[in-house]
């Protein structure tokens, strides 16, 4: 099954007539869904159960504010399935996504799946989605930080092809007056096929 983007998302997201990931549960719709204010708490309480530090409101307020692509990837509710944080759609938030735009280069700047969906595929679909994404934004490179004790994510972006290329000192919080390196890290998106959407992801 192919994703499909929800008849109301921007053209600015997904752009031309791109091929468009597969998904990792072929029983399950799914759809991109451009974040709102109304969306906030719901995005906010899965931001919470995910990270023992996580963004505030006023992380994605502003990203929202600044014209930032914040998407949501939203997923019908399968029979027995129960959405948390419930939504007046019945959809499930498996997961989304803030990305900041610059001069020939996308910044990502938050990829959260939901704790409930980890590990089932979800974290390299939306990785993939943010790649055609970017590239039909004529990006030539795709930047994220990572926090360095993150070795999940950082096993994820390595096997997907992204390359440590520094370390900002001090970057996270680490609880009680303390701070985390963060490993940056990027992908070069200028060689055709240098990234194929799909395969293994966490």
């Amino acid at each position: 099954m192919s994703a499909a983007p929800d008849t109301g998302t921007p053209a600015a997201w997904w752009p031309g007539q791109q091929t468009l990931p597969t998904a990792p549960v072929a029983d399950r719709r799914i759809a991109f869904v451009p974040m709102t204010l109304a969306d906030l708490d719901a995005v906010h309480e899965v931001e919470k159960r995910a990270y023992p530090h996580p963004w505030t409101p006023k992380h994605f307020r502003d990203s929202l504010q600044a014209g930032y692509p914040v998407v949501m990837l939203l997923g019908q509710a399968l029979p027995g399935e129960m959405p948390s944080p419930a939504r007046s759609d019945g959809r499930v938030l498996l997961g989304y996504l803030v990305a900041m735009p610059g001069v020939d280069e996308v910044h990502l700047l938050n990829i959260t799946v939901a704790p409930a969906f980890q590990r089932q595929g979800w974290g390299r679909f939306l990785l993939d989605a943010l790649v055609l994404w970017s590239r039909g934004q004529r990006a030539q490179w795709l930047w994220l930080e990572v926090r360095q004790s993150n070795q999940p994510a950082r096993h994820l972006y390595e096997r997907y092809g992204f390359t440590a290329v520094g370390v900002r000192k001090g970057y996270y919080p680490a609880g009680h007056l303390a701070r985390e390196d963060a490993v940056v890290m990027s992908l070069d998106l200028r060689t055709p096929g240098a990234v194929q959407p799909g395969g293994e992801g966490a």
